[in-house]
């Protein structure tokens, strides 16, 4: 698996920088945010250094698509309330203009009661 020494995200996959774990497996490391925009705030970021969207290639496919299906799951089991009362939002910052801050592909879910929602 690939990974960039001087990344931050690599950093909190090997353990070298604490974060707040949710989730871990052979693929996908998921954690909190340290800067919340909402009630629920987790990134779900690929183990293997990806530097952002514009990266993936056809081979990606399956990683792209396990996240998408793991984000729904996770985002109830950390206090979202379920769709359709409920929901959350999914985001992926690309690039300095997509306002991407860590070149480590990333996927934010954000949720919980609804004044924090913005546009």
């Amino acid at each position: 698996m690939s990974s960039d020494p001087n990344c931050v995200f690599c950093k909190i996959i090997d353990g070298k920088i604490p974060s707040r774990k949710v989730y871990e497996d052979d693929e996908l490391f998921v954690f909190h945010d340290i800067a919340p925009w909402a009630p629920v705030h987790f990134m779900i970021v690929p183990k293997r250094h990806i530097p952002s969207m514009a990266q993936v290639t056809p081979d990606d496919a399956a990683l792209l698509g396990k996240i998408m299906t793991l984000a729904p799951r996770l985002a109830v089991e950390q206090g979202c309330r379920p769709y359709p009362e409920g929901g959350f939002r999914i985001v992926v910052n690309t690039g300095a203009e997509g306002g991407q801050e860590v070149h480590h592909l990333h996927v934010h879910v954000m949720g919980g009661p609804r004044p924090w929602l913005r546009g």
